[in-house]
Formats: C-alpha cells, structure tokens, sequence
C-alpha cells in the first residue's frame, strides 16, 4: 500500500522516529463546530473560557493542539458535548488576546467582517481586491458595525480568509485583528494568524449557512469597544520577523541589497512585456526582468525562514516585544543571504514553469508567456548568477567571517544541486512515459525538488548565528518531511485551482507530471478502471480536456488517491514534528512548529463525483 511505500522512502529518519513524547498525533476537528443554543449557554461557556485564559502563561502563543487540550478539558469538566469544541477554541483564543489587544491603540486595529452578514438580495456593494465594498445602505448590520469601528479609529474590511489578513499584517498597517466570522474560517485563522503572535479576538456567527446569517449583536459591540490599555507583558509574535522580509523587496531598500545597478528609477510594475519595454536599453533589459520576478508575488516564506532561524539560534530577540529595533540591527551580509535564498527559489520557478508550460505564475502570467521562453532562460539564468553574487558581496561596514561565507555558498549550492536533480527526474518520467511510475518514484522527487529550499533557508539562518554540524542531520531530515508534505498538499491544490500558482484545476494532469496521485492511481487501480485512466492521460486524445479532467478525477476517488494523499501529508508532519521534538533549543523547535503549522495548511479535497463513470 502507498502508506507502507512512504515507510520506505523515510527509513532513514530513524533518529526522528525514535522520540518519544512531544506533539501529539493530529485529529480532525471538522466535525466538532455545533453553535451552543441559547445566549446564555454561551455567556457562560464564554465567561468560563475568559476565567481559564487568565490562568494560562502568555509568554508564547498557545498551539493549536494546546488550545484544543485546555478546551477538551473544559467541556469535560463542565459536562458539556464535545461538539461545542470548535466554538470553545474560539472563545478560549479571543479570551488569551484580549489584554494583547487592549494593548493596540484602535487606529492600529483591524476589523473584519464576513460577507454572509450582508443581505443576499439587493446588496447593491461590490467586490474589489480586498472583498465587499460596503456602500454603508443600512439595509444590514454590516453598516452598523462599521460605522462605529470606524468612528473609534480602525480600518474595517468585509471579506473572508487568512491571506488577506495576513498580507495586511505583514504589510505593517495593523497590529491586531478583530472580526466575526464562521467557525470553518476562524478555525484556519488558528493555523495562520494567530499562531504567528498577532492579537485576534472573534465572535463565531451562529450558523455556518453562509447567507443572511446572524451573530450575537452585543458581543461584536463588546469586542469593537475594548479599551486601549498598555500591556504589562507581551506574548511572542513572528510578525516583526515576516514584515523584515517582506521589506527586503521594497523600493530602494531592495535596489540596495540587490546591488542592482541598471535604471533603479523604473518602477517594477510598469514594464512586464515586451511592449511595455521597448524604449528601455537593452543592456538593462535582463535586470529588469529578473528584479521585476523576484520582487513579484509569493509571501516570501523562505527569506522569512532564513531571518527567523538566525533569530532562533541568537536567543530569539525579534520574537519580544522589542522586535522591530532588533530586526533593525540584523546585518546586512544576512540580509543579502535571505535575500539569495529566494532568487535561487525565484530562478527556479522561471525554468520550472517553462518546462512544464505553465501559463501562470502568483496569478499572473508567467515569464516565458510574456518574454517567450528564451528570454526567460536568459532571465532564470541571471537570477542565479545574482543569488552567488549576494553571497560573495561584502559589505565593508559589516563583513562577515570568511569561512561562514564559505559555508553559505557549500549549503545553497548543494540545495541547488539536488533542486536540479529533483527536477531532472520529473522531466525524465514525463518524457518516458512508457515507465511505469510507483508511488516511492514520486516520493523521492518531491523530497529532491521540494526539500532543499526549506533546508537551505533554515541552514543559512543558522550559519550565521552559530555552527550547524550537529543540526544538519535534524534540519535535513525535517526538510525533507515538511517538503514532501508541502509538495502532496501542493498535488491536492491542483483540483482546487491554485490562485497562488495557477487558475484552473487539473494543469498538472494534463501536462502528464509524475505526481503522487498519477503514481497512487496506477498502483491502484486495475482492470478497466486503470485502461480508462491512462487513456485519459494521452495527451493525443481526442476527447476534450475538461471531459479527460473529470474522468481523473472520479477515477482518483474511486481509488481512494486524494484520501491516501492527506494519509500521507499527516504521515510527514508526525516526522517533522518528531524532528522538532528533538532539538533541545528551545527557539529553533519553537520556530520548526511553527513551520509545519503554517506551511502545512489544512487540505481540500475535491467533492467526490455526483454521477459515476462507465468505464466499459
């Protein structure tokens, strides 16, 4: 089975799998999100939540699984059905962050409001990049709420999801979030926002129906009205770490530790295309290009990686309450480090979306679709000519140790290296098709093409701070689990149409590449089932894309491949934890469970299919 094949792949984790304790296997609270019924059933829950956060030590923010262990105990103490845990979480959340809110001036807070508050018919707001462009009509609560947020100083937004949330946070515009929402999104804002250490408190609405839903009126009111009062302590926060990173690629900030050197006064957006190009000197066109990419899109995950483990091995200052002066003080050599870790990750992408001919790229088109494909080997090439050239500069006013250098230059040319050989064994199953592709063949390109970037960001951070021969074993085999993981989420992402990466579902099919799940089905299935599937692979068919995608597709659900997928994802993330458990600095397991909470997202999977396909 595709389980005992991952066994396989990872025997040589035995250092990991022989630690005993930590984390706890993950369970699936999906089903545990009932509402309690009465207002005063929840003004009780909610006051014995607010009574047990005070108990609870502030210095770190609570995990997930803590936070579901304090409110597990809770509903048994109190008799209560385990089905109000989802709800119980929230409460227990908002309680633990009151006073670090409280601690935020109002005009440093956001509020957030759901769609589903507005009425569905009528509604004459539309959407733009941000969600509802609330026309404040009076025709809902949503007006209502806004209005006094507002008029005490925050900036209010009417949409849904994390993302948003988080890019508004590490944008620097707020300090903490409010907001109303289902109890499906609170529980992912657990995994991303809170967990980085940003003040949140929520009101859950009171059904999850998602149109003309109702809240507990006086509760949002309460919330918008906590009082500013400045904090006797604060609980550890990433945010000053992640906004160090995002700024690497602002303006001239970024011109600087680029060294970029060719005409710094053009914007990046304003030339993307050919056209948009043409009276620029040819020279300058391939800089350009390159910074253009490189400052584009993605959350900028690796450089954040890379910051944050040099905090980690330095004593994890950037995490206090005086993190931005400290993240103020990080070197400049460490800066351009961080910031090679992602040109080599952004070079990469270039030549991997050429490869594969992906159309898209952070949702827009991608390089070789609008530079035509030499250009943009041209431009992936330059990109790492400049990730060598960050590591080799030195800054006189800050130099850094010869051997440190060296080392830099051994750890991302060996990411480089099994990056590449990664890549290569994807491209040669695709172009061999007649070669039968076993699960373990998909395992082991995953954990070359997708593992050394997080090793390398995490290994380069800590070079900086301290020598890293004892933790390369750790780090590598946690790489290599987080990786595998990340890639299969990314597998199952595909049938979600990735808006990160792409805009339609099943691009990865249809261009033939050996994913685990192509592999998970052709180890699974037989018979006519398994003739059907390969002949909704050929790419010489005749029967149209989107008729060959839902084959697949039920055939994939047939098999059970998306369910083994995530059997999978929890497998890996139970290694990587294990690894974490392991490390006795206190910051850098900090920072690695952080990692797998963030960078493994809860999967989706596709419905199964409605009508079944004959596959005689």
């Amino acid at each position: 089975m595709a389980t005992d094949i991952s066994d396989q792949m990872t025997s040589t984790d035995a250092p990991a799998e022989q630690v005993v304790g930590g984390r706890k296997p993950r369970r699936k609270t999906s089903h545990l999100k009932d509402v309690p019924q009465s207002l005063a059933m929840r003004e009780t829950m909610r006051d014995q939540c607010r009574d047990i956060a005070l108990t609870l030590p502030r210095e770190t923010p609570l995990t997930k699984d803590e936070m579901e262990s304090v409110a597990v105990k809770m509903l048994r103490d109190a008799d209560l059905p385990e089905a109000y845990l989802g709800w119980t979480m929230v409460m227990l959340s908002s309680e633990f962050w009151r006073a670090q809110l409280a601690s935020v001036p109002y005009e440093r807070r956001l509020f957030l409001l759901p769609h589903c508050l507005k009425h569905a018919e009528g509604c004459p707001a539309e959407y733009d990049q941000f969600g509802l462009n609330c026309k404040e009509c009076g025709a809902c609560s949503i007006a209502d709420y806004r209005g006094l947020a507002e008029d005490l100083g925050y900036r209010v937004l009417v949409a849904e999801g994390s993302p948003v949330v988080m890019k508004i946070i590490v944008g620097g515009y707020v300090d903490a979030v409010i907001g109303v929402a289902c109890l499906n999104v609170l529980e992912k804002a657990i995994d991303k926002v809170l967990l980085a250490g940003i003040p949140c408190m929520a009101v859950p609405l009171l059904s999850s129906d998602c149109r003309n839903t109702k809240v507990d009126p006086d509760w949002v009111v309460d919330m918008i009205r906590v009082p500013y009062e400045p904090a006797k302590s604060k609980t550890r926060s990433y945010v000053h770490l992640m906004r160090a990173a995002g700024s690497l690629f602002d303006g001239d900030r970024f011109n600087d530790l680029s060294l970029r050197s060719r005409q710094k006064e053009i914007p990046a957006e304003t030339a993307t295309t050919w056209n948009e190009m043409g009276s620029m000197d040819p020279i300058a066109v391939t800089e350009h290009a390159a910074m253009d990419f490189l400052a584009r899109g993605g959350k900028h995950s690796r450089p954040f990686i890379t910051l944050a483990a040099y905090d980690a091995a330095s004593g994890g200052e950037a995490t206090q309450a005086e993190g931005a002066e400290v993240v103020e003080r990080f070197p400049d050599p460490l800066l351009r480090a961080a910031l090679a870790v992602e040109t080599f990750h952004k070079a990469s992408l270039v030549h991997d979306d050429i490869q594969d001919d992906d159309g898209f790229r952070y949702g827009q088109p991608s390089v070789h679709r609008r530079l035509g494909d030499a250009t943009a080997i041209n431009v992936g090439d330059y990109l790492i000519g400049l990730g060598y050239r960050l590591l080799a500069s030195v800054d006189k006013n800050d130099p850094i140790d010869a051997s440190i250098r060296a080392d830099l230059v051994d750890i991302l040319s060996n990411a480089h290296l099994r990056l590449s050989e990664g890549q290569g064994a994807e491209l040669a199953w695709r172009e061999q098709p007649q070669r039968t592709l076993q699960p373990l063949d998909a395992l082991k390109v995953y954990a070359l093409k997708t593992s050394p970037a997080f090793e390398a960001a995490l290994l380069a951070g800590l070079r900086f701070a301290m020598p890293v021969e004892p933790l390369i074993n750790p780090v590598r085999t946690f790489s290599r689990n987080l990786g595998v993981a990340f890639q299969i989420l990314n597998d199952l992402k595909d049938w979600s149409g990735d808006t990160d990466n792409k805009l339609e579902k099943g691009l990865d099919t249809l261009s033939n590449r050996p994913t685990l799940l192509k592999a998970l089905a052709l180890h699974r299935l037989e018979g006519d089932a398994l003739a059907s599937f390969e002949e909704a692979l050929k790419a010489d068919s005749e029967v149209p894309p989107s008729q060959r995608l839902r084959t697949v597709e039920n055939l994939y659900h047939r098999g059970g491949v998306f369910e083994t997928a995530v059997t999978l994802i929890e497998k890996h993330r139970s290694r990587a934890e294990a690894v974490a458990d392991a490390i006795e600095n206190e910051s850098i397991r900090r920072l690695l469970y952080f990692l797998v909470d963030t960078v493994l997202e809860e999967p989706n999977l596709p419905s199964p299919p409605v009508v079944s396909i004959n596959v005689n």
